[in-house]
């Protein structure tokens, strides 16, 4: 059984994946921190100096926190939009890696043998 778990993991693609979640992650906190902490109060200036994260409704003993929830959606739509970005760079770069044309391949040894024989033919 832990032959096979360490042949899973030494696959590749586990390990491309965990460092992704983990990368993501980090990468999630980044966008938070740029929403909640420069993004949101800029934007509550320009409306006034509203703070989202304020913003509730109460309904009988129940508080709806939809401040939050605005938040959570602009965090959303930044995280999109940089990935978005991401993504089309390097869809960008390897259709130009694509693009580029590759070098002629190196004739093998029987084609040098075969284009020698020809050309000494030619030559009698």
């Amino acid at each position: 059984m832990f032959r096979e778990f360490r042949d899973f993991l030494n696959k590749g693609n586990v390990i491309d994946l965990a460092v992704a979640v983990i990368i993501g992650g980090a990468f999630g906190a980044i966008i938070s921190s740029l929403v909640d902490d420069i993004i949101m109060p800029l934007i509550g200036i320009l409306l006034g100096g509203l703070d989202f994260s304020l913003l509730t409704i109460t309904v009988g003993d129940a508080v709806i926190a939809y401040g939050s929830f605005l938040q959570a959606i602009v965090n959303f739509i930044i995280i999109a939009f940089v990935i978005f970005l991401v993504v089309r760079s390097y869809n960008k770069m390897r259709a130009e890696e694509e693009a580029a044309p590759a070098p002629p391949p190196e004739p093998s040894a029987e084609e040098l043998l075969l284009t020698e024989i020809r050309d000494l033919l030619k030559a009698k």
